[in-house]
């Protein structure tokens, strides 16, 4: 089973890959100019991939919900085209950490606004502190409230909670709980600002494993929930009762009668378990509790269902089953706001043979079960399951009963009925969003159906990538659900890698002369490690492994795919003929290198470690060490060889205090040329060459002019061409990235919990030409500024400038006076400068041509004082703009 997310992204950036801080673009001297080109982004479809811990619908507007993964973002759901849509996708770089959301809340006062507590560890693995991102347009913009703790979306209890929860009364009001004995805290002007509620008696006691060194499983996992009792309140005032969860065994729920004044212990509450959900039903005036003996979302033993009676304080034992009979713990715990009498639970850490769902009508007097037992080990289901559009959640098994596939779902810590349409519940799992739109009859006798609610929500974390010159155009490595063949982007594919089925594909490669032959290597328990494809990844059988191997480290195919050299993990680096029944330690290299082949040369294969690259002439079976110097000193790299060359290596990598950057090699390793204008890389990736370009299209993530981003250039290094922006950035990319060999400007970038995004040009991204004469355009013109996102010292704006006119321009130049004493620090889409308050912004070349009645946009940054007016007249040339 899938339980584990992966964590090779954080264990590099632990290393040192991101320290330092940001480097401002108007640091002198200038940086180089940098062109940019205009891309849509899409993911290719795989639909889930990973834990969905939250599910959050707004109580006063329909249709509106959110889902929050542990790693990959937050997304809004839209109705019309029942999809979902990513808000967190401009979190960037040096921020990776915020695409972790440990909590979201949607505003039932003013359902335009939403918050999201994002950061992903508590531990050293993530080295920045969390926050509280709010927005007041659903998440399509966002300010970021800093906070002076760290948050943890992907840490042991993060399917607790809401630990985020907005005053339904006076929704200025926000509770925040944090881990890590930090507290109760709450904002009093809409999360702009945060104190801690030091008066809040108890910071939590609850650690999955206090003997943990790395301090993932040791952290205390604090407040975990926060309920408002809206009938104790009215509007425009502090709602009155207000309940928090801890984790503590013997003191897990708290209460406050006066607004967050005074807090008391709940009288007579159980002891011995966790609560991970505490729900109001307030109509009813019972507070439902779901209790486990574990934090999760994997463990759980134990369990029970309480209800606590606001009025009369009597605590009532409503477990669908005795607790001798339990092997898990509860959680998913929602009522039905159209009957608040109708509740419902999971018995989210049963994994075997399959996660339960509990009903009950009676406010948890009688209870019924989504599945039973007739006669053991054949069982009866109260559902329907339909996976044909996410085909592969069967995993392409054949379990014997009573496991079924699909599973209904284990880690089920999200389940939610619709406030508006008691038919409708989501739940989230280790994969997917589940849900149905007939459940009410489960009522009724009949069956309700069951079906994946997860498009446009892609939450895998992506490895190694390949794009094969014939076949399908993508092969991807994937963690947790192993990896896929796609033969079409906009298609789910009908089953993961399988035979074997890696939990985690760590790398994968094909021959470039035989693509048919394909390579992977993974981790599985017990082994095998390696896997092959000799029809382009459609079908794979297993290799054997060398003896220690214990996972699946880098691989490596010969040009010809008639060997392949594997550096796994637990065993040094070995080398084989044919398809891998056969291993012999490659002499030469040192254990845990990075190994790739040459791939036109069949017998040359590359390896780097610790700060040196490898070589070996005979098919792997000896290496020697490169004289180059200067490389990075640690295994923070990526490097690969040019398709159609011999001996045409590209090295990106390091960390930020040491050699970082990108390096080129044109003699097969022995020296290296490092481009003086990347100031770091961390991928580099090959796609078709440019029109007229006999090279190449290089691609890497990369920090370039100052601008961390994702580049392209078609002169061989020579000059970049950025093709992300600030609004696509999917905090770090840094695991994979290639282009298309069959189709030029496409590429495919890696993501830690966002999955696999593919770009296509849409502005032709060529090189900035330099320097010119300002454009005069003729015509009026029209200026649309929008501050997008402000914080304590900054602010990030975006600039629509529309011809108005009944010609078109040839080229434009933007200037405008700051009065409050702004300063550029970035700018994108535009060629930016300042001198002192003025501010000029020029076209670049893909977008200097502006037809009538047509409009250029572009953003920047900047840093602010307390001030920050927008500026009051823009100048185009000669002509004054009108300001939308």
């Amino acid at each position: 089973m899938r339980r584990t997310r992966i964590l090779t992204a954080v264990l590099a950036l632990a290393a040192g890959l991101l320290s330092g801080a940001p480097t401002a673009l108007a640091a002198d001297p200038p940086a180089p100019k940098l062109a940019a080109d205009t891309y849509t982004w899409k993911n290719a479809r795989i639909d889930g991939g990973g834990f969905v811990p939250g599910i959050v619908f707004n109580r006063s507007e329909k249709n509106l919900a959110y889902a929050r993964t542990d790693i990959g973002g937050a997304y809004r759901w839209q109705e019309s085209s029942k999809t979902w849509t990513p808000l967190l996708d401009s979190v960037g770089w040096e921020d990776w950490g915020h695409t972790g959301v440990v909590s979201i809340a949607s505003d039932s006062v003013d359902p335009d606004r939403v918050y999201a507590a994002v950061g992903t560890y508590t531990n050293s693995w993530d080295p920045k502190n969390g926050a509280v991102m709010r927005s007041s347009d659903r998440g399509a913009s966002w300010q970021k409230a800093n906070l002076p703790f760290k948050l943890g979306g992907n840490m042991p209890g993060r399917g607790m909670g809401e630990r985020l929860a907005v005053d339904p009364n006076r929704n200025s009001v926000l509770y925040l709980g944090a881990p890590s004995g930090k507290g109760l805290w709450r904002s009093t002007n809409s999360g702009a600002g945060w104190s801690q509620v030091a008066n809040f008696p108890n910071v939590g006691t609850y650690a999955q494993d206090p003997s943990d060194t790395s301090g993932y499983a040791s952290d205390n996992q604090g407040i975990v929930w926060v309920t408002f009792d809206e009938s104790t309140g009215t509007a425009g005032s502090a709602t009155k009762t207000v309940y928090v969860g801890v984790a503590d065994k013997d003191n897990a729920v708290y209460r406050s009668t006066d607004a967050g004044a005074t807090w008391q212990r709940l009288a007579g509450q159980p002891t011995g378990h966790l609560a991970h959900k505490g729900v109001l039903d307030a109509k009813n005036g019972y507070l439902y509790l779901a209790y486990s003996d574990k934090g999760g979302p994997y463990d759980g033993g134990k369990g029970r269902l309480w209800r606590y009676a606001t009025g009369t304080g009597t605590w009532t034992d409503i477990s669908p089953v005795a607790e001798a009979d339990t092997s898990y713990g509860f959680s998913g715990l929602t009522v039905d706001r159209q009957k608040p009498g109708t509740v419902m639970a999971t018995a989210y850490s049963a994994w075997w043979p399959d996660t339960q769902i509990f009903r009950s009508t009676d406010s948890g007097a009688t209870w019924s079960k989504a599945w039973d037992y007739t006669s053991y080990p054949n069982r009866e289901n109260r559902y329907t399951m339909d996976v044909s559009s996410s085909p592969w959640l069967t995993w392409g098994a054949n379990p014997q009963p009573p496991e079924q596939t699909p599973k209904l779902g284990w880690m089920t810590e999200a389940l939610e009925i619709d406030p508006f349409d008691s038919d409708r519940m989501m739940y989230g799992t280790g994969a997917t969003v589940y849900g149905t739109e007939n459940l009410t009859n489960w009522d009724s006798g009949g069956k309700f159906a069951i079906r994946p609610m997860v498009r446009g929500l892609e939450e895998t974390a992506v490895n190694d990538l390949a794009s094969p010159p014939s076949g399908a155009p993508l092969l991807s490595a994937l963690g947790d659900i192993g990896g896929f063949r796609h033969t079409d982007l906009t298609k789910v594919p009908s089953m993961m890698f399988t035979q074997p089925d890696f939990t985690t594909t760590t790398s994968l490669d094909f021959a470039e002369s035989k693509p048919n032959t394909v390579v992977r290597t993974g981790n599985l328990d017990p082994g095998p490690h390696i896997a092959f494809s000799t029809d382009n990844g459609a079908n794979w059988f297993a290799g054997t492994d060398p003896s220690g191997v214990s996972g699946g480290g880098t691989v490596a195919s010969a040009a010809d795919g008639t060997r392949f050299v594997w550096s796994p993990e637990g065993a040094g680096v070995h080398h084989a003929s044919g398809f891998g029944t056969s291993w012999q330690a490659s002499a030469g290299i040192p254990a845990g290198a990075i190994v790739e082949s040459d791939r036109v040369d069949a017998k040359t294969f590359y390896g780097f470690k610790s700060g040196k690259f490898h070589v070996s002439t005979d098919g792997g079976a000896t290496f020697k060490e490169s004289p180059a110097s200067g490389l990075p000193s640690g295994d923070s790299v990526r490097f690969k060889a040019l398709p159609g060359a011999k001996g045409d290596v590209w090295l990106a990598g390091g960390a930020a205090d040491g050699a970082y950057g990108l390096w080129h090699s044109t003699d097969g390793g022995t020296s290296f040329t490092k481009l003086p204008n990347v100031e770091q890389a961390d991928t580099i990736g090959f796609g078709k060459a440019a029109p007229g370009a006999s090279y190449q299209t290089l691609y890497t993530s990369a920090k370039i002019g100052g601008v961390r981003g994702l580049f392209r250039s078609t002169d061989q290094g020579a000059s970049w061409t950025r093709i992300n922006d600030d609004a696509h950035q999917w905090g770090w990319t840094g695991a994979a990235i290639t282009g298309d060999p069959r189709v030029y400007g496409r590429v495919y970038v890696s993501t830690n919990g966002r999955g696999v995004l593919y770009g296509d040009s849409s502005g032709g991204g060529t090189t900035d030409p330099g320097p010119g004469p300002d454009p005069t355009p003729t015509g009026p013109c029209k200026v649309t500024y929008k501050i997008t996102g402000q914080w304590s010292d900054g602010f990030q704006a975006d600039v629509q400038l529309t011809n108005t006119g009944t010609g078109p321009w040839t080229g434009w130049s933007l200037a405008w006076t700051f009065t409050d004493g702004q300063k550029l620090t970035q700018a994108w889409n535009a060629e930016a400068a300042q001198s002192g308050s003025a501010v000029t912004a020029k076209n670049l070349a893909w977008n200097a041509n502006v037809a009538a009645g047509s409009s250029v946009s572009f953003g920047f940054t900047a840093s602010r004082s307390d001030a920050n007016a927008k500026p009051a007249a823009f100048t185009l040339g000669e002509q004054t703009c009108a300001v939308a």
